[in-house]
């Protein structure tokens, strides 16, 4: 298992856990994010932030901070 933020473009990925507390793992879930969903890195930006994901049929950009809250196998 690793971090989100170590994905690399154009990976497939499956949401093992995700870390954080209150609100801001409220937040993280109500993007989509939750356990055994699949997330497809479309872009990572030059310094790795943000992140530019497709979930569930949708398009979401993410900061490396909540990235790395986010484990994935």
């Amino acid at each position: 298992m690793m971090p989100l933020s170590m994905a690399r473009m154009g990976e497939t990925i499956t949401v093992a856990r995700l870390h954080g507390e209150g609100p801001v793992k409220r937040r993280i879930m109500d993007m989509g994010i939750t356990k055994g969903v699949e997330i497809f890195v479309r872009k990572v930006a030059p310094l790795g932030d943000p992140m530019e994901l497709n979930v569930r049929g949708y398009e979401l950009s993410i900061r490396k901070a909540g990235a790395e809250m986010i484990e994935v196998v």
